[in-house]
């Protein structure tokens, strides 16, 4: 399970904010994040406003920068006050007691719309918060709260290993395969086919950064490392994370290497890829595991692993170890900060291994171009067509192309060029997943420790089809994870945080049956539709029943849950298991009403026995395009049911063999 990130920052060209908008921002801000008074400043103090204002400029699509454009505009006037339920008074008039009813009530209100836009100007406002470092570049919010702030990057730190281009002008290139991007599946599809012999261009839409690059913060790291959008669902629902770099989701990711299950292999199998329960899937997840060096020897339980392992004890339910892939990891606090990438070296991201690898053989890497279409001739690929961030065209001919853009990307970077076939963008998987939190006598540091090292499959199988709920924990830094808890106040909210060396999570990860899609809008960007159906809300409920039960078991003194209603109870002194989940389930699981976000992004452009039913073939290569194979988390037939990262890489390494024996 991975907690949101604040939406990730770029650099974005969108319009500067008005005096009036800017003045409104500042309000919003510093309603969410007033501070105490007594040493920790407003956020408009802390210069989180102008972080705020960059988070505006940097969403990718214009219709988005817009609206919240407009919205700012309307705020402070007498009909927003209206609206907002304040009657005709302009924000600014009001007492910051009253503001803060104000947003409480837009958080509480009926209208799911009104919900979806509370939670986005309250991320908006208390991750800048706390990802601000403040003039002096060390926040008095983090010193309060017990937060060391970021440990900057190490002198020792290992240089670049790889050297990507960078167009400057207009670039053409030819080659055998070119590969759009470079993440779990594109940088081992990558390693495969130049290892192959064949001449291999790889385009990535983000930055080359390693160890040298990594400081452990928050705002660099987001800023680097992550995609800024979609942030989410359209309807609100659930935050979207995913990575916008060199490497992927493997540079950011928390190392957990678990094959696929079994059960979901034959699953995979029955809807027409029959590859996947055969030995040819099973060499490919053993040859994945071998090069990324996966082992249980780096699986020292940190102090989140530890209470949720204590718990899972007490109760006598499921736990076991991770395997990870890591080498020489410390383990401890440079592990926690591994989300924001690794300053060791010691994660074997994709980077070190499969890119690597084709580098050695070869192989082109190019960052910074984002691929728009592809290139279509006589019912062949002949390569595709991209643009770098400052504008500058890039042609690449090639005789094959993988696409590996994720599940989001993936489908709209296919409709955008031109195909039909009615799968595409169908089948989104997205593994809900949210918190249940848990307040300890004892120091936990959640940004400490390994970072996933312990997991629980106790309720992986809660309707008899391999559908339910898997427990993990995970680190974070406190912009990140304040993104599972509620607001209910600014004093209530900073307090909450002032606890949070002393809390932990225990994450409920679901494995959905029931899909949504991914569309394109106008623009050309993808609008990923999804909501929860009754029958996977029914689990994301008994995983909050069990984690709560962990947590009690655990030891923890206090108990809450994602929702912005924010149902709490004390074991032994303040209310009952029973009650805290009956003030969960009344609090709701639609849009804005409890948090829920999803890393794990499958699905788009699924392999299959038939054009009727899927997007690829057994081959993972387009029905429509036979030289177009998807190699990426997209074309899972379902939902994984574990962290994929080792699914992934299985699927591009046995599709890029099979290509390569196609056209070597």
């Amino acid at each position: 399970m991975t907690p949101p990130p604040a939406v990730a920052i770029a650099a974005g060209a969108g319009q500067v904010l008005s005096p009036r908008q800017r003045a409104a921002l500042v309000a919003i801000c510093d309603t969410f994040a007033p501070g105490d008074g007594a040493g920790v400043p407003s956020a408009s103090a802390l210069g989180a406003v102008d972080i705020a204002e960059a988070l505006v400029r940097g969403l990718p699509r214009a219709v988005d920068r817009e609206r919240i454009s407009s919205l700012l505009a309307l705020w402070d006037t007498r009909l927003a006050g209206l609206l907002l339920g304040a009657g005709p008074r302009r924000f600014s008039d009001l007492d910051p007691a009253t503001r803060q009813d104000v947003l409480l009530r837009l958080g509480e209100a009926p209208a799911e719309r009104r919900r979806v836009l509370f939670q986005a100007l309250r991320m908006l406002a208390t991750s800048s918060y706390l990802l601000a470092p403040g003039p002096t570049g060390s926040s008095p919010v983090w010193e309060a709260i017990g937060y060391p702030g970021p440990p900057g990057v190490r002198a020792d730190a290992f240089p670049p290993a790889l050297t990507p281009l960078t167009p400057i002008a207009d670039t053409t290139l030819d080659c055998d395969v070119v590969v759009v991007g470079s993440g779990a599946g594109g940088g081992t599809a990558a390693g495969v086919l130049a290892g192959a012999g064949l001449d291999v261009v790889v385009l990535e839409r983000g930055g080359y950064y390693d160890d040298a690059d990594f400081d452990g913060g928050e705002l660099s790291g987001l800023r680097r490392l992550y995609a800024a959008g979609p942030a989410t669902t359209a309807e609100g629902q659930v935050a979207l994370v995913a990575a916008s770099c060199l490497g992927g989701g493997t540079v950011v990711n928390w190392t957990t290497s678990l094959p696929t299950p079994a059960r979901v292999r034959a699953q995979w199998a029955a809807l027409g890829a029959k590859q996947f329960d055969t030995e040819e899937f099973s060499e490919a997840l053993d040859a994945v595991t071998r090069r990324l060096s996966v082992n249980v020897d780096h699986s020292a339980a940190s102090a989140r692993d530890t209470v949720m392992e204590r718990g899972l004890n007490a109760l006598g339910w499921h736990v076991d170890v991770l395997p990870r892939n890591v080498t020489g990891c410390d383990q401890g606090v440079e592990c926690g900060r591994c989300g924001l990438g690794c300053r060791l070296g010691a994660k074997r991201s994709v980077t070190k291994t499969w890119l690597a690898d084709a580098q050695s053989h070869g192989a082109r890497l190019v960052v910074d171009v984002d691929v728009r279409r592809v290139d279509v001739r006589g019912g062949r690929a002949v390569g595709v067509r991209g643009v770098t961030g400052s504008g500058h065209a890039v042609t690449v001919h090639a005789r094959a192309v993988v696409v590996a853009a994720g599940a989001i990307q993936t489908p709209a970077l296919l409709r955008r060029s031109g195909l039909t076939n009615p799968n595409i963008g169908r089948y989104l998987r997205l593994h809900p997943a949210t918190a249940v939190w848990g307040v300890y006598d004892e120091p936990i540091r959640p940004w400490e420790g390994g970072l996933q090292t312990r997991y629980s499959r106790e309720h992986d199988d809660l309707d008899g089809a391999g559908h339910g709920v898997i427990y993990e924990t995970g680190p974070g830094n406190p912009a990140a994870l304040q993104g599972f808890m509620n607001w209910r106040g600014g004093a209530a909210h900073l307090a909450t945080m002032k606890e949070l060396a002393h809390t932990a999570a225990i994450g409920v990860i679901t494995r959905d049956r029931d899909a949504g899609e991914v569309g394109v809008g106008r623009d050309g960007e993808p609008v990923p539709r999804y909501r929860l159906s009754e029958h996977d809300t029914a689990h994301l409920k008994a995983g909050i029943e069990g984690a709560a039960r962990i947590t009690a078991a655990a030891g923890a003194r206090r108990i809450f849950s994602a929702h912005q209603a924010g149902p709490s109870y004390e074991p032994g002194r303040r209310g009952s298991h029973d009650q805290f989940v009956a003030a969960c389930h009344a609090a709701g699981y639609g849009p804005g009403q409890c948090a829920v976000a999803a890393l794990h992004l499958m699905g788009t452009a699924r392999m299959g026995g038939s054009p009727e039913l899927s997007a690829t073939d057994p081959d993972g290569s387009l029905w429509e395009l036979p030289n177009v194979v998807v190699a990426d988390a997209s074309c899972f037939p379902t939902s994984s049911g574990v962290n994929p990262m080792i699914s992934i890489e299985a699927i591009a390494y046995m599709n890029a063999r099979r290509l390569a024996a196609r056209i070597v």
